[in-house]
């Protein structure tokens, strides 16, 4: 019953994606690389979820709440009010600047070198550390779900290398065959399906802890571990609270602003209005998304309790134990998709990296867009073949599976995050100081995770570095200033009109966001007495001042003859 639901779901997701799919020309590099900068606000918004929702954070994120607390909800929640900054500042540069990757705007905004420079960083975290965790991630899940190592009479190692070859295998078809549109439908299908499972099995875990009595599970399940439920922690959880102001926030700002696999659903919009849309909206359903990657964590802990040795099976222990069979084929497709949609779309990325950023500038100048679309493809299914041969080693890793993750790429993003800053933010900086910057950051960063145990958190250390690395930019640029500052170039590919409704829908996710972490902390359940009368009020203060900042900021910039101006960047003093 399980393979049955399975495949059907998952062909009826290939039929859906291949008729709305089978009459676009995927013979231009826009077509193939952007879907032909057609993606309205919907498609945008549950492309980007489940792009990031990959099996990574179901497996990883609820076996840290299993072993610890929420603390790592601060990846989810946090990522709110990143996406309304994005949406507000970042997406109408790209969109007013018609870029297809962000390597193009280092190369505006610096030289060549740069954008080379910085194409070769995507390119390597891509390698070896995103679509080998993604491929990993997804057989651990599938692999516990479908008990593949029973099934096939073979030993949990060999169960991940086989599952981790049937995934990449799939999800290479998709994307280098379908191009960015195909991979963004079959997204939004998937999403729909994804959070709808991803919501029953806290549900039928509830019900699993009282005995088929929901309001006695859930009774039971917030007064068994408050502590539990303690989003803010403490300095020795997985990810604390203090964080959010230093290097968590700079990681959310260049995987949602900067990260080539997931800005690119944006950059894919129609106009700045869809745009804007998707990127706001994904907000709102990222800080909701603890319910689904976090919860079970918790659930997990008191159903199957403290034993398990290897916290990245908890997630895919908990859904065999608490969905019936006919629910996990139908979640397994689902999550089938968030793993597939997370591979397949970082390969997508890539190939669009290498193909208009290495191939196109360096070896063939000259190709066409056929030329350059065969060359972006071939490059994918290189990468995708090596990734499907370091996936499996990834059993060996010490930490657990999402703090391994973050961990790695912290020799990637935040470097890449602060040179696109401080290009943004100044007009004389010079490339050398970019080269010189983001060297530094990588090399320092590398000491201290890999020679010295400095006892400070990766992510202090990841904010830290920023600080340094922008004043050393800010430095040489006064020393040595490019002699024309820079301006912008302008090609507007769609058309520029924003989003009337972004401030008021940017103060709702702002509520959202900060009442998560109101009502998970000693300021709501996680105290002794649980939610009281006190904690309701806290919420209401902060829905008060939400409502009124968002009215004030649309009112000061909604007006008809500064919508545009309001969303585009301000000219900033020059270096």
């Amino acid at each position: 019953m399980i393979l049955i639901s399975f495949v059907v779901f998952s062909g009826i997701v290939g039929l859906i994606t291949y008729l709305k799919t089978k009459g676009d020309t995927l013979e231009s590099s826009e077509g193939y690389f952007l879907g032909g900068r057609s993606l309205t606000g919907g498609v945008i918004a549950g492309s980007l979820l489940l792009t990031n929702l990959s099996a990574a954070s179901f497996v990883g994120m609820s076996g840290q709440a299993y072993e610890a607390n929420m603390s790592v909800m601060g990846w989810e929640v946090g990522s709110g009010i990143t996406l309304i900054l994005v949406a507000l500042f970042l997406v109408p540069r790209y969109l007013k600047q018609g870029i297809t990757t962000i390597p193009e705007f280092i190369q505006s905004r610096f030289d060549g070198g740069t954008r080379q420079f910085i194409t070769i960083l995507f390119l390597v975290s891509y390698i070896i550390n995103l679509l080998p965790i993604t491929l990993y991630s997804g057989a651990v899940a599938m692999g516990q779900i479908f008990n593949v190592s029973e099934i096939f009479g073979i030993t949990y190692v060999q169960s991940i290398w086989v599952m981790v070859w049937i995934i990449g295998i799939i999800g290479s078809i998709y994307a280098i065959f379908g191009g960015l549109k195909a991979v963004a439908i079959s997204d939004t299908i998937n999403g729909i399906a994804l959070v709808i499972g991803g919501l029953l099995v806290p549900i039928f875990g509830i019900l699993f802890i009282g005995d088929g009595n929901f309001v006695q599970g859930l009774t039971s399940f917030f007064q068994s571990n408050p502590e539990k439920f303690n989003a803010i922690g403490s300095s020795t959880d997985p990810l604390p609270f203090s964080t959010m102001f230093t290097g968590l926030l700079l990681v959310n700002l260049y995987y949602w602003g900067t990260d080539q696999s997931i800005i690119q659903r944006a950059l894919g919009a129609k106009n700045l209005e869809e745009a804007q849309k998707g990127v706001i909206f994904a907000g709102l359903l990222k800080v909701l998304t603890p319910m689904l990657v976090i919860i079970p964590g918790i659930i997990a802990f008191q159903i199957l309790g403290s034993n398990i040795t290897n916290m990245d099976t908890v997630y895919p222990l908990l859904v065999s134990t608490v969905l019936p069979a006919p629910i996990i084929g139908l979640f397994a497709a689902a999550m089938m998709g968030a793993i597939l949609s997370t591979f397949n779309s970082v390969l997508n990325s890539a190939s669009t990296l290498f193909a208009l950023n290495v191939y196109k500038t360096s070896i063939g100048k000259d190709a066409s867009e056929k030329q350059l679309i065969k060359v972006g493809k071939l490059f994918a299914l290189v990468i995708a073949l090596v990734s499907m041969f370091v996936a499996p080693f990834i059993l060996n890793a010490p930490a657990g599976l999402f703090d391994y993750l973050q961990t790695i790429n912290g020799f990637f993003n935040v470097p890449i995050f602060t040179i696109i800053f401080m290009g943004y933010m100044t007009k004389r900086v010079p490339p050398i100081a970019a080269k010189v910057a983001i060297t530094f950051f990588v090399t320092v960063y590398g000491i201290t995770q890999l020679f010295i145990d400095t006892g400070i958190h990766y992510l202090h250390i990841s904010g830290i570095l920023f600080v340094i690395s922008c004043l050393m930019m800010f430095v040489i640029g006064k020393i040595r200033p490019m002699e024309v500052p820079y301006k912008m170039p302008e090609n507007s590919p769609v058309e520029m009109n924003p989003w009337k409704e972004r401030y008021l829908f940017s103060g709702a996710v702002m509520f959202v966001m900060i009442s998560m972490y109101i009502v998970f902390s000693k300021y709501g359940i996680a105290k002794a007495e649980g939610f009281t009368m006190d904690t309701l009020l806290y919420i209401i203060g902060v829905g008060a001042v939400c409502a009124v900042c968002s009215i004030v900021a649309d009112k000061k910039f909604n007006a008809p003859e500064k919508q545009i101006e309001a969303v585009e960047a301000e000219e900033v003093p020059a270096n």
